[in-house]
């Protein structure tokens, strides 16, 4: 069965920095797409980020206008833990932050693309 968590989130003032990492479990995930979508609350859930395999050991990544520059999406070596680096962090980046596993090699930033979702970590930046 697989499942896919979530930690990392927190508080932190505006311009500060936050790691999330996600961790997938069940199975292998090296053909996988992953990503992270997030969601503010009255907002529908957003792409922020994710990586998609193309061959061999590369993979594509691929960030939302909102936070390119400022966020750099990485998997590790065996492929199956996703990291988000978040710096320069705003309050517009408030929201729960969802880790999500895709295996239909399609695109990367639509939530019906993914089939696996942790159960969120909660992101404030405070002003």
């Amino acid at each position: 069965q697989v499942q896919v968590e979530e930690s990392g989130g927190g508080s932190v003032q505006a311009g500060g920095s936050l790691r999330l990492s996600c961790e997938a479990s069940g199975r292998t995930f090296t053909r996988s797409t992953m990503g992270w979508f997030r969601q503010a609350p009255g907002n529908e859930r957003e792409f922020v980020a994710a990586t998609k395999w193309i061959g061999g050991n590369t993979y594509f990544s691929e960030y939302a206008d909102s936070v390119k520059g400022r966020f750099t999406v990485s998997r590790d070596s065996a492929q199956h833990t996703l990291s988000l680096q978040m710096n320069s962090l705003k309050p517009e980046d408030t929201a729960v932050y969802y880790c999500a596993v895709g295996d239909a090699q399609v695109g990367l930033t639509l939530v019906t693309q993914y089939d696996y979702w942790g159960q969120g970590t909660q992101v404030t930046v405070s002003s």
